[in-house]
């Protein structure tokens, strides 16, 4: 009987400590249709931006960022981004997102594939939403620090 308590008592620890995985956590309806519609990135900023590159969403180097041009639909969240930048590459995809609870946007690129298929996404967290304006803020490693990358966004 006592074997039985005990594992009893550890299965329901192990699952009372079980982490939450960003995926498996509630929507954040309200941020997502604030976010809702067409919006354009009007500046990526970052320390040491003048002097450093940084690669966003391993697609491009993030000054290819800013002017491109996002489309979200809450309602299923999908939508899609284009690059269109002279001095890039032009690039454009279809995207799947969600805000959860926690603030946190997650963000896959479709490129023709279904969203259940992209193992591949990226976790940002949104910041200083408004109607018209938001940021999404992401963590990258920058010689050895971590550092926030800002991604600001005006509606179109």
């Amino acid at each position: 009987m006592k074997k039985i308590l005990l594992v009893l008592f550890t299965v329901l620890l192990l699952v009372s400590c079980k982490s939450k995985s960003v995926t498996e956590t509630k929507l954040d309806r309200t941020s997502q249709v604030a976010i809702k519609g067409d919006w354009t990135i009007s500046s990526v900023t970052f320390p040491g931006s003048d002097y450093m590159k940084v690669t966003s969403f391993d697609l491009a180097d993030s000054k290819c960022f800013v002017g491109s041009v996002w489309h979200f639909i809450s309602n299923n969240n999908k939508g899609n981004m284009a690059l269109n930048s002279s001095s890039c590459t032009a690039y454009s995809s279809d995207i799947t997102w969600y805000v959860n609870n926690e603030g946190n946007f997650v963000l896959k690129y479709l490129n023709g594939t279904k969203s259940k298929k992209m193992l591949d996404g990226y976790i940002l967290r949104v910041a200083n939403q408004t109607e018209t304006s938001f940021q999404l803020v992401d963590k990258v490693n920058i010689g050895g620090k971590m550092v926030d990358v800002t991604y600001q966004f005006q509606k179109n």
